[in-house]
């Protein structure tokens, strides 16, 4: 089997081609995918470079870990059958290229305990899964607050906000230095950090990746207040000691999502809990993946990037 897929053969360096497929195994299902979504955090460190030392990283490599599409085989005992809708996470099933994420391509082989099945009639927002299920990992388990201040109006931080509100708890205030990007609240307030006088926030969310912004959020916490740096910083991190000393201060990293992170979002959105309504805002045809992706990663105003790989063939 063959596949069409973006292949970002190094920093700046993109385009689609087509690649073979490695042959679906016992447990495997083969995925048609409708769309893939383009992630301004760690693709955008792959795509221009920047990205540090990871397990499995490499180029030429298939980038995304946000694809939605249609079962069209299926191993025995895999639990799906053709027609099935799935949220894929990636795959790492190319000839001649690395799969580290492996999902921005028209058809994947993945193992089935990989995949999340999603209503038929999500359409492109599917894609949005793991981004849903990265913010809910964030926050979920216990001794885990919810966010009082939420950085950054983006996807995540939009998503960050609407779980804030499923949970049943106040809503957060949201930093947004992009005015372009104020926009799109429900329920919540969105501000310019300068205009934000607050120095009593019990839980920040830092959804930015902006390495700089640490000692500013220092003092923005109560004593004993938390900063919860749930964006991916490609620079070493450091802040000032005193400010956090008087602070007593706690720094909690948010890791990638789990599977039950995934089942726990599903759920909320067919329960209409959560919506992920309003955070595409930008769609294109996989046959111009270059241009798109400089568009995800250039345009401010740009908040989601998906691909659309029905004519990709």
């Amino acid at each position: 089997m063959e596949t069409r897929a973006v292949f970002l053969n190094g920093p700046e360096d993109l385009h689609l081609d087509t690649l073979a497929l490695k042959a679906p195994g016992a447990g495997d299902i083969v995925v048609e995918i409708a769309h893939s979504g383009i992630s301004t955090g760690t693709e955008k460190l792959f795509w221009n470079g920047t990205m540090p030392p990871f397990p499995g990283m490499g180029y030429p490599l298939v980038p995304g870990y946000e694809a939605a599409g249609e079962v069209v085989e299926a191993a025995p005992g895999t639990g799906y059958r053709p027609g099935d809708h799935v949220f894929v996470p990636g795959a790492d099933c190319f000839d001649g290229a690395f799969g580290l994420f492996g999902g921005a391509a028209s058809r994947l082989v993945t193992s089935a305990s990989r995949v999340t099945r999603i209503d038929s009639q999500m359409g492109p927002e599917g894609a949005l899964l793991a981004l849903a299920a990265t913010a809910r990992h964030a926050m979920a388990g216990l001794d885990k607050a919810v966010p009082d201040l939420i950085v950054g109006h983006g996807v995540f931080g939009r998503l960050l906000a609407r779980l804030t509100l499923a949970a049943g708890a106040p809503a957060p205030t949201v930093w947004e230095t992009e005015p372009g990007r104020r926009d799109g609240a429900r329920g919540y307030e969105v501000i310019d950090p300068a205009d934000d006088p607050r120095r009593d926030y019990r839980t920040i969310y830092d959804a930015s990746g902006n390495a700089a912004i640490l000692n500013d959020l220092i003092g923005r916490i109560q004593k004993g207040g938390e900063i919860v740096l749930a964006g991916f910083y490609p620079e070493a991190l450091s802040f000032a000691f005193p400010p956090a000393f008087m602070k007593e201060a706690r720094l909690r990293v948010a890791a990638e999502w789990a599977r039950e992170d995934l089942a726990a979002v599903s759920s909320l959105i067919d329960q209409g809990a959560l919506s992920l309504g309003g955070l595409i805002t930008h769609q294109a045809p996989a046959v111009e993946a270059p241009s798109a992706y400089r568009t995800a990663f250039g345009d401010p105003e740009c908040l989601k990037m998906i691909l659309n790989w029905k004519d990709a063939a």
